[in-house]
């Protein structure tokens, strides 16, 4: 006789939409593999959390950051993929990737997809986009943007419980193999100062340190920072700008953390003196004690006009931190992301990466609009304006008339001492020349791999040659090299839309165990805008509902319709007075082309799966 009470029933498995997952294809092959060649029949068993992404893109790498945790603690059930999905051309460069690969610390296999084959079978529109793929091969879930890493970690869970009682979980190693470390003394440098003392300063971004150089560039003096990534006094996360400050102390753009630290190199001392180690997310303060303050990826900074800028470019902005005062505020941009001059409080960036004070302007590199861009004070405020560069999608190498010359996602600025600028046009392997007085834009040098900065040194110019792991000294020249004109635009195909009035779907579902945050009002948010401003004959403009109707400009065949769509949920459970809350939000860029069999409803994933 059997007394035991009998096991409970198990509850039903979550009822989900699923569609078959296509197949990982990319020209470029596998990285972190060990030269296995992955099929998605090798990961039946596993969780797949497939990331497309691109090494331009400031929210991809802010996805990275957010995955390690999930990557670290799921090891056995879940394989992350990498899909890297270029937007420039340099980034279809097979070695651009390997490198990018190991400059992030990607520990997990990488397909590399010049031709975006994998891209376009899964339908992707935006960087960075995360695809779901169950236990047995099918897409649950698609998210687009940043910010999702805790409902993913929801939905595996799920997952995990689900196919562990069907028996279709295989728990175990998964298929990344590291690659052999390279020994060099810098490993992908990204920015470098020259001290009082003749010795240069450089960022060691990768090995999350600062290193002290001698006069020569070469040999090291010291350096700064354990080596491993961190946030306390003795440690970095992929440290990017630097300047010196009045009192010769420097000003560390401490880029992962989100902080802005300073190193004084008479004493070797490192302090926290902006941010708090969080990112920035909407609805943040904008202003107040430095400490007390959330930043986003500052990637370069310079003292100009008695304040620190920083170019933060995890937002799309320029902040200041006052040290006197001890404390930080936007100065200018809208965190939309693009191309538009004027005052301060309403110009666009895209990511900018690089600054140099010269006189009455900030000179700032804006690498996604492949622009050089100023800053200066008139009477009625700070104004923004553009020097070189059109907008997002267009990008080259061409020299000549400022009004039609072309970068490639430039991330360093110079001052030079004749009034030009000297500009690290990173993905075109060059060092460029903008003259204020005439208005060209030339080439200074070519051949350099990856320059992500430059300082003046007596009358040479020592350049970050990140790709390379050096730094290379440059006599500046007389007259500079001449190159003939290439001139490129993403890659991405347009998407075929009917003329008239277009539906724009923004699609979100609240995360398991969540629900949309409305105790303060709508807790959605929806900005449109397109390029050219005539392609929209109505439905431009900021909303709260995630649709719209657009009505399209009969006279406009083609353009960009900008998307920017922001949406935050909380935790449902009612015994929590204090849940935690969290934001979803992703820019689009959509390349449009008009015509008569095109789609009248355009979907645009934020989270979930359109039905």
């Amino acid at each position: 006789m059997n007394d035991a009470a009998p096991a409970p029933t198990p509850a039903p498995a979550p009822r989900r939409a699923r569609v078959r997952a296509p197949e990982l294809i990319g020209k470029g092959g596998w990285l972190n593999t060990g030269g296995k060649e992955l099929t998605l029949a090798d990961l039946r068993g596993k969780c797949v959390v497939v990331d497309f992404w691109t090494f331009c893109c400031i929210n991809c790498l802010h996805v990275l950051d957010e995955l390690r945790e999930l990557e670290e603690k799921h090891r056995d059930t879940v394989v992350i993929i990498g899909v890297h999905s270029p937007k420039f051309v340099h980034e279809a460069e097979h070695a651009a990737v390997v490198d990018a690969v190991e400059r992030y610390e990607v520990h997990h296999p990488v397909l590399d997809d010049p031709e975006l084959a994998t891209w376009k079978q899964y339908a992707v529109r935006a960087w960075p986009t995360l695809v779901v793929i169950d236990p047995e091969g099918y897409v649950v879930a698609q998210h687009a943007g940043e910010g999702h890493a805790h409902a993913i970690e929801r939905l595996v869970e799920e997952l995990e419980a689900e196919h562990e009682a069907k028996g279709t979980l295989r728990r175990g190693d998964g298929p990344y193999v590291a690659p052999e470390p390279v020994a060099t003394d810098l490993r992908f440098p990204g920015k470098a100062v020259l001290l009082p003392s003749g010795h240069l300063l450089v960022s060691d971004s990768t090995r999350h340190q600062l290193v002290e150089l001698a006069a020569d560039g070469e040999s090291v003096v010291r350096r700064i920072g354990s080596g491993e990534r961190g946030f306390g006094p003795e440690a970095f996360s992929e440290p990017q700008g630097l300047a010196l400050l009045p009192d010769g102390r420097v000003v560390v753009a401490d880029t992962v953390n989100h902080a802005l630290r300073v190193f004084d190199p008479a004493t070797g001392a490192v302090e926290t003196v902006a941010g708090t180690g969080r990112q920035w997310w909407q609805g943040s303060p904008t202003a107040g004690p430095a400490l007390e303050v959330d930043l986003s990826s500052p990637w370069d900074v310079a003292w100009w006009q008695g304040r620190v800028w920083i170019a933060m470019a995890g937002v799309h902005q320029l902040w200041t931190w006052d040290p006197e005062a001890g404390t930080v505020q936007v100065a200018a941009g809208t965190t939309n992301e693009g191309l538009v001059d004027g005052p301060a409080a309403e110009a666009w960036f895209a990511q900018p990466s690089g600054l140099a004070a010269a006189g009455d302007r900030l000179w700032i590199a804006d690498s996604e609009t492949s622009a050089l861009r100023y800053v200066e004070r008139e009477e009625e405020g700070y104004v923004v304006r553009s020097a070189v560069g059109t907008g997002l999608f267009d990008f080259g190498h061409r020299d000549g008339d400022a009004a039609q010359a072309l970068l490639q996602h430039p991330l360093g600025v110079t001052a030079l001492p004749d009034g030009s600028v000297a500009v690290c046009d990173t993905y075109n392997h060059a060092l460029r020349r903008f003259d204020p007085a005439t208005g060209q834009v030339t080439t200074l040098a070519t051949d350099l791999r990856e320059p992500s900065d430059a300082v003046l040194v007596g009358e040479d110019i020592v350049v970050v040659e990140s790709a390379r792991h050096r730094l290379t000294r440059l006599r500046l020249p007389e007259e500079a090299v001449r190159v003939e004109s290439v001139a490129h635009r993403t890659q991405r195909a347009a998407t075929e839309v009917a003329p008239g009035t277009l539906r724009l779907d923004v699609v979100f579902q609240a995360p398991a165990g969540q629900k949309l945050d409305t105790r303060y009002g709508p807790s959605t948010r929806l900005l449109v805008s397109s390029t050219p401003p005539e392609l929209l004959a109505e439905g431009e403009g900021a909303g709260t509902d995630l649709f719209r109707d657009l009505v399209l400009n009969p006279d406009v065949t083609e353009g960009v319709l900008h998307v920017s769509a922001m949406a935050a949920s909380c935790d449902d459970d009612p015994a929590n007075e204090y849940p935690a809350c969290h934001v979803h939000q992703q820019d689009w860029g959509v390349p449009v082309t008009v015509t008569a069999s095109g789609a009248a409803r355009l979907p645009l994933v934020l989270a979930g799966m359109d039905g």
